[in-house]
């Protein structure tokens, strides 16, 4: 992922989406990186382009040593849409994410298209005890509070019933840079935010876990006190880390808040540069599969690449009427009624990834049996389980 300098912090981001799409911009929690929003992300590919970023001290942004405010992260955040010409965004925060889009909010109110806030909070009492956190990964590290932070982040059994989503953050956790979660918990010690709620103009959702002790409802509820024109949603059976926890319930509120303030959406016709369609290409398809491709292109067929790229992933793919969800499904049934079967393979994993479901990629070959024949579909079942596998047992 690409490093970038913004407000005189270096930030590691990702950008992914059609380039006419609105921009939605995702800040992770403490001691999180940009991939806690893995689950909740593919409900949104390929019908809005989104920024996610690790925040200073996390992840692979860099670690400043220095006194910071709430603040300072929202400008953090602020030059990282600068940097990237983003006027406007979606911004979605949790936890510290959450601070950091209120005070963006505040800052910077017309570079706020929308304002979602999931377990967050206006004020966290009490600077004293913050201060004792920070001290305390300062010395030991965040090992020394991994296992009380997993029982306020998630309800009792998830981890036992998810360790593929529990696992990678109680690692990435874990490296955690000392330095990093110290200065943000400092900033969070220090935070009051409640006396400029009033001054945030953007539309605004607060989405709440019924059984967080992080931040309980009644944190939500100050909040939309402040904000008097947000709207608050409570999710049962969930805590903290509600995106990881809850992410269909949680992408189901938002992207449904969303589309109610989506602004107009721009189809990717006429000259699309070549970047913008090898952005789209390698969300959809990966990075390694299209370095292979161009590189093994050569003279000869280096113009097909050319193509290719502006018009199939640049002009269509980077078109945002309709989501790559939806993409991907019609795609994979123009391949079964054609019998391409390599353009099928190609394909089939990065449905999955743009959020089709082994139970959906199942309805639609049921389908495409009435419509395109039995011997096709018989072989496009073939065709998924060699490239899927267990997948989709």
């Amino acid at each position: 992922m690409p490093l970038i300098q913004a407000n005189g912090t270096t930030l590691n981001y990702e950008l992914s989406g059609p380039s006419g799409a609105p921009v939605v911009a995702f800040s992770n929690s403490l001691g999180t990186a940009l991939a806690m929003w893995d689950p909740l992300v593919p409900a949104l590919r390929g019908r809005y382009r989104v920024l996610r970023y690790d925040t200073r001290g996390h992840g692979a942004s860099q670690v400043r040593d220095e006194s910071a405010s709430v603040e300072d992260l929202a400008d953090d955040l602020l030059g990282l849409l600068d940097a990237l010409g983003i006027a406007r965004a979606h911004i979605v925060g949790l936890s510290l994410g959450g601070m950091t889009g209120q005070a963006l909010a505040m800052r910077a109110p017309e570079r706020v298209q929308s304002l979602t806030l999931m377990a967050t909070a206006a004020h966290m009492p009490t600077e004293a005890s913050w201060n004792e956190r920070a001290e305390t990964v300062r010395a030991q590290g965040t090992a020394a509070i991994v296992d009380v932070t997993m029982e306020r982040w998630f309800t009792p059994d998830f981890p036992r019933t998810a360790p593929a989503l529990v696992d990678p953050v109680r690692r990435q956790f874990l490296g955690t840079d000392r330095a990093g979660y110290a200065v943000c918990c400092h900033a969070i010690g220090r935070m009051d935010l409640r006396p400029g709620l009033g001054r945030i103009e953007a539309p605004t959702l607060v989405i709440a876990g019924r059984d967080d002790p992080s931040t309980p409802p009644a944190k939500s509820e100050e909040i939309c006190e402040g904000i008097r024109h947000a709207e608050l949603v409570v999710l049962p059976a969930a805590r903290h880390l509600l995106a990881i926890e809850r992410p269909e319930a949680a992408a189901a509120h938002l992207l449904a808040f969303l589309d109610r303030h989506r602004g107009a959406a721009e189809a990717a016709t006429g000259a699309v540069p070549f970047t913008e369609g090898l952005s789209n290409r390698r969300g959809v398809l990966g990075e390694a599969h299209v370095d292979r491709s161009l590189a093994a292109a050569g003279t000869f067929a280096g113009p097909w690449q050319d193509f290719i790229t502006r018009i199939a992933w640049g002009e269509i793919w980077g078109d945002p009427r309709l989501p790559w969800k939806t993409r991907s499904l019609v795609t994979l049934a123009l391949m079964v009624a054609l019998g391409r079967e390599e353009e099928f393979k190609l394909h089939v994993r990065p449905a999955l990834a743009n959020g089709v479901t082994p139970s959906e990629l199942q309805a639609l070959l049921l389908q495409a049996a009435v419509y395109a024949g039995v011997p096709a579909v018989n072989g496009a079942f073939r065709w998924a389980k060699d490239v899927l596998g267990d997948e989709l047992e």
